[in-house]
C-alpha cells in the first residue's frame, strides 16, 4: 500500500492509474477505523480496479463546543488495517495541506436547507464542513465511485445531492450500516462510551425497530409515533435531539400517505452523541 500526504502526490498517482486504464474507488474517512469502515473498503474493491482511502479529521465540520481535539486518532493502526485489506493508496494529509489558509476563511460548499434540518439543527456547521471536504477530496482523488455508509443517512443524502448538483462525475454508493451483535451501529464515537452507557446504547436501534413494527402494522399517526419513541428514550434517561420519520425521496416530514420512509434519531449519552436510522418500505 502506498501512503501519500500531499495533493500533488495523490494526483500524480491517480493520473498514472488512469493512463493504465484503471477505474478508481474512493472511501473518505476520519480514521479510527472499525469494521464498518473496512466493510466500505471491501465494497469499494468489488467495484473498481484501484481503491483509495483518505484519513483526514476535518476541522471544518466541528463546532466550537465539539470534540475535535479529543477525536480519536490511530493512524498507525489504521494504516495497518488498510494494508491488510490491500488498499492501493492511503491519502493522509495534514490540515494545512487541505486548508492552506485559515479554515475560517476557506471557501465552502453548502447544500441549502437540507443542511440545517435534523442533525444540522443541532450541529449548525457540520454539513457545510462535510460537503466542502468531500468536494475537495473528489477534486484531488478524482474517483469513478465513492463509497459511504448509510449510518449517517442525512450525510449520504446531502453528498448525493451535492454530487448531482455540481456535476461531479462520481457515482455514489451507499452501504448498509454495520452493527454490533446487540444492534448498536458501529461508530468511532462508541469508544467514548463507558460500560454503563455502552449497555444502554442499543435502546436507540430497538426504538427505531419499534417504530418500523408499528408502521408495518398499520399505525400511520406519524407525530404520535415520534413522540412515543422520544418519550421511551427520555425515560431511559437519554438526551434526545430528535426522532423523526421522513420521506426517503427528499427527507421531508412523512405523511400518513407516504410508503417509502426513513426513521432517523440522534441521542446523547453524557457527552457522546449517537445517530442511527432505518429505512421502512410499507
Amino acid at each position: 500500500m502506498q501512503t501519500v500526504k500531499t495533493r500533488q502526490q495523490a494526483l500524480a498517482t491517480v493520473r498514472r492509474w488512469r493512463q493504465e486504464g484503471d477505474s478508481i474507488a474512493f472511501v473518505p474517512t476520519m480514521g479510527n477505523l472499525h469494521e464498518g469502515h473496512l466493510t466500505l473498503v471491501d465494497y469499494a474493491k468489488q467495484h473498481a480496479d484501484r481503491v483509495v482511502v483518505s484519513v483526514f479529521i476535518n476541522p471544518m465540520q466541528f463546532g466550537e463546543s465539539e470534540d475535535l481535539d479529543a477525536y480519536p486518532r490511530s493512524m498507525n493502526q489504521d494504516s495497518a488495517k488498510l494494508a491488510e485489506k490491500s488498499v492501493d493508496l492511503l491519502f493522509a494529509p495534514a490540515v494545512d495541506e487541505i486548508y492552506p489558509s485559515q479554515v475560517s476563511n476557506a471557501t465552502w460548499v453548502e447544500v441549502p436547507e437540507l443542511s440545517s434540518i435534523l442533525c444540522g439543527e443541532f450541529r449548525p456547521v457540520h454539513f457545510v464542513g462535510v460537503t466542502t471536504i468531500v468536494a475537495k477530496l473528489f477534486n484531488i482523488v478524482q474517483p469513478d465511485i465513492a463509497v459511504f455508509g448509510q449510518k449517517d443517512y442525512q450525510q449520504l443524502f446531502l453528498i448525493r445531492k451535492m454530487t448531482s448538483d455540481l456535476d461531479f462525475p462520481v457515482k455514489i454508493l451507499g452501504v448498509e450500516t454495520v452493527r454490533e451483535p446487540d444492534g448498536l451501529a458501529m461508530s468511532s464515537r462508541n469508544s467514548y462510551l463507558n460500560d454503563e452507557q455502552r449497555k444502554l446504547a442499543p435502546i436507540l436501534y430497538e426504538t427505531l425497530m419499534d417504530i418500523e413494527t408499528m408502521l408495518k402494522a398499520g399505525d400511520r399517526d406519524i407525530l404520535e409515533l415520534e413522540e412515543s419513541a422520544q418519550k421511551k428514550l427520555e425515560n431511559a434517561e437519554l438526551g434526545v435531539d430528535y426522532v423523526s420519520i421522513r420521506r426517503v425521496i427528499d427527507l421531508q416530514p412523512a405523511t400518513d400517505q407516504d410508503r417509502e420512509l426513513v426513521v432517523l434519531a440522534a441521542i446523547r449519552l453524557g457527552k457522546v452523541r449517537l445517530i442511527d436510522n432505518i429505512t421502512v418500505n410499507i
